[in-house]
């Protein structure tokens, strides 16, 4: 079954104020559902941010934006299970919490490429991996299924994914 994407869009003002209660009243972990109905929320979260359209600055070098997104990932830490793979989003969001950054401007593109250190979001992705995880046993996943997400995040990152017999995230690795 196909699912729609859930946006949802923080206000400049909220963003300022690092508020994400509404948020949380709609999507705290006590107020998510369990099985199939969990199971049909992964990958369907696209995070927007708006008040900022006309500022000429990339999203992770706005110091609001960085504080916010760093406090709301301290919050609610199932970005892995939650966040759509086939946008930009989440990396924005995750380049937002990360120490540096780098960008660098592309011959011939208007926008500038984002760099991060691989360790980096290593070691945010390997914290990330335990709230996803509780994700997916509350959604009563199959092992499968939990590593096929594992690796498309790490797909999505650009990062190198052990194969299945081997890597750190296979089913046999959890056992």
């Amino acid at each position: 079954m196909t699912s729609d994407l859930i946006f949802y869009q923080f206000s400049r003002s909220k963003v300022e104020r690092d508020d994400f209660r509404h948020f949380l009243d709609l999507y705290a972990p006590d107020k998510l559902p369990g099985g199939r109905r969990l199971r049909e929320m992964m990958n369907r979260f696209v995070f927007c941010i708006e008040g900022w359209d006309n500022d000429p600055r990339e999203i992770h070098l706005i110091p609001e934006i960085r504080r916010f997104y760093s406090a709301f990932h301290k919050t609610w830490p199932y970005w892995l299970y939650f966040c759509n793979l086939d946008v930009d989003t989440m990396r924005a969001m995750v380049a937002c919490c990360l120490s540096s950054v780098n960008t660098m401007q592309v011959d011939g593109k208007t926008q500038m490429a984002v760099t991060f250190d691989t360790m980096a979001v290593l070691d945010f992705l390997k914290r990330d991996f335990v709230p996803m995880n509780l994700k997916c046993e509350r959604a009563e996943m199959f092992e499968e299924r939990i590593y096929d997400r594992s690796k498309a995040v790490f797909e999505y990152f650009g990062l190198p994914f052990e194969d299945k017999a081997h890597g750190p995230f296979s089913p046999a690795a959890r056992q």
